[in-house]
């Protein structure tokens, strides 16, 4: 009697060692899978990351050369009038 409530208990206990090792299996399984999941969004979020700063770059381009444009104009403007000043200074100095 002794002897089979032994048996009966090493039984469960193999039952239950056996159900807790598949268990810690599937969980070092399930672990894997994310981890892989995270390093897949971790690069997707870096891509997306990378794409939105060259993007900005970019606009930051066009406004650098709008703003060179611009300064190109007032130079140009700047240097007319300055032209325009001498020429009257010089038509003043004839009268």
């Amino acid at each position: 009697m002794e002897e089979e409530k032994m048996n009966l208990t090493l039984d469960a206990l193999k039952k239950s060692l056996s159900e807790n090792q598949k268990e810690k299996g599937e969980l070092e399984n399930r672990v894997t899978e994310l981890e892989g999941s995270l390093h897949r969004h971790r690069n997707q979020n870096f891509v997306l990351e990378l794409k939105s700063s060259l993007n900005r770059i970019d606009e930051m381009k066009e406004r650098i050369e709008e703003l060179e444009t611009t300064l190109r104009n007032c130079e140009i403007r700047i240097e007319y009038l300055e032209a325009n000043e001498d020429h009257q200074n010089e038509q003043l100095h004839y009268f």
